[in-house]
């Protein structure tokens, strides 16, 4: 399976979190349906059929991202000044 690029991944993640919040909040049809479509967009990109599972893929590709990112460039990322 291919990897989304982070910036991606990182913009569907955060497209989700403002549908489910606007949604929770103030629940329309319209708002269903972009819940229902951000989440079968968040499921196609990490390969899964739940958004549970599609959230915890996605947080394993973005650390694997991150970590192949930093072993590129050989940096620690606890260090930080």
């Amino acid at each position: 399976m291919l990897l989304p690029a982070e910036k991606e991944l990182l913009s569907i993640l955060a497209r989700f979190a403002e549908i489910r919040i606007r949604h929770d909040l103030r629940p329309t049809g319209h708002s269903s349906r972009e819940l229902e479509d951000i989440t079968y967009t968040l499921c196609v990109m990490t390969g899964t059929r739940t958004i549970d599972k599609a959230l915890a893929a996605a947080d394993a590709q973005l650390e694997q991202l991150r970590a192949s990112r930093q072993a590129a460039t050989g940096t620690d990322p606890v260090l930080a000044a």
